[in-house]
């Protein structure tokens, strides 16, 4: 990141993804983060304590404030784009925990208001820019694999409810296996593949009901109103034809994270959840794989990176990578996905964004 005069952020929503947003933050030059806000003001203390943010304010007030540039959305997903909106009503740039919105017509309004008031929309995740996916991304424009031909992508689970300690929400609206965890590998495919133009899908809800596992609401029941087993099928503009899996219902698994096959090669990718390696690449002519080198920065935990990026961009007056543009499209991707299965036919994307630069050397 070059040196540029921070832009001041404040953080709303001080839960668990706060803390890996504030150590990252710290150590990046682009932005300042200045206030901090929660509805449970004991929650918002402990983050300005721990992380030395000079002031705690409630969710109005921070947003009057007129030294705040940046609005950091680190709420729960059913107020994404609640808290979006009055940002930007308030004159402020958001940058969005993923999803960008639970509704295609939230993430519209979003990017149609930042337009018309000259501000920004930045959303989650942001690993895409992480060293390991970086990497990939160098590797395949240079030509390393050929031409792309296809991908597949395989988030495999047996669900959050044997391990996380409140995991009602992931079975909820706004949950589910694709809502959760599809954003990290769509917007990974996106970044590496560029925008995909039509869907298939097929889902399905396998239990009605599942029973929690893990402490401290161990044998609670839990509703399940969502998918927990959703399969897509992506025609990418460019060509290539994309398959990806996100499931809660599966007990094990040896399938990749990404691939990406090639006309001269396969290109294995990271996990797309984390920024690091490893990186594998196996050639027509090759007997084994061989792992390559990430020698692209940022492979630690890196949360906050798009947003640094974005602040950078606003001070230097050119785009940020982590655009509103890629998150809705990734939010439209997964919609149209569902709404494929639904229907029982292909759905062809209204939205599209353009390919995001690659990350400087």
């Amino acid at each position: 990141m070059s040196n540029i005069k921070p832009v001041a952020v404040g953080v709303i929503g001080c839960g668990n993804i706060s803390g890996a947003y504030m150590r990252m933050l710290k150590t990046l030059p682009a932005v300042q983060v200045v206030a901090c806000a929660d509805l449970r003001p004991e929650a918002a203390q402990a983050l300005a304590e721990q992380y030395h943010v000079p002031q705690v304010l409630a969710v109005d007030a921070l947003l009057a404030d007129p030294a705040i540039e940046i609005v950091l959305n680190l709420t729960i997903p059913q107020a994404h784009g609640e808290i979006a909106l009055a940002a930007l009503t308030a004159g402020k740039s958001v940058y969005n925990e993923k999803p960008l919105a639970l509704t295609r017509e939230e993430g519209r309004r979003m990017l149609e208001m930042a337009a018309q008031k000259g501000l920004r929309v930045g959303g989650a995740p942001d690993t895409f820019l992480g060293g390991g996916l970086q990497t990939c991304r160098e590797l395949i424009d240079a030509g390393a694999i050929g031409t792309p031909v296809a991908a597949t992508a395989f988030m495999m689970s047996r669900g959050h409810e044997h391990w996380h300690p409140n995991p009602a929400f992931y079975y909820q609206r706004g949950g589910g296996p694709m809502f959760d965890m599809g954003p990290y590998y769509l917007t990974a495919l996106v970044s590496l593949l560029g925008p995909v133009q039509r869907v298939s899908g097929a889902t399905r809800i396998t239990r009605p009901q599942r029973t929690i596992t893990s402490q401290p609401r161990y044998g609670a029941i839990v509703d399940v109103e969502v998918p927990t087993h959703v399969a897509g099928l992506l025609d990418f503009a460019a060509g290539p034809i994309g398959t990806v899996i996100t499931t809660f219902d599966v007990q094990a698994s040896t399938l990749p994270w990404i691939e990406i096959y090639g006309t001269a090669g396969t290109l294995a990718t990271p996990d797309p959840n984390t920024f690091g390696g490893p990186v594998r690449l196996r050639l027509a002519a090759d007997s084994e794989w061989q792992e390559i080198p990430v020698t692209r920065p940022y492979t630690e935990n890196s949360r906050g990176l798009g947003l640094a990026d974005m602040a950078e961009g606003i001070r230097n007056e050119r785009p940020h990578r982590a655009n509103g543009e890629l998150a809705y499209h990734v939010l439209d991707i997964m919609h149209a996905i569902h709404d494929a299965s639904t229907a029982g036919q292909h759905v062809m994307l209204d939205s599209t964004c353009v390919r995001p630069d690659a990350m400087p050397d």
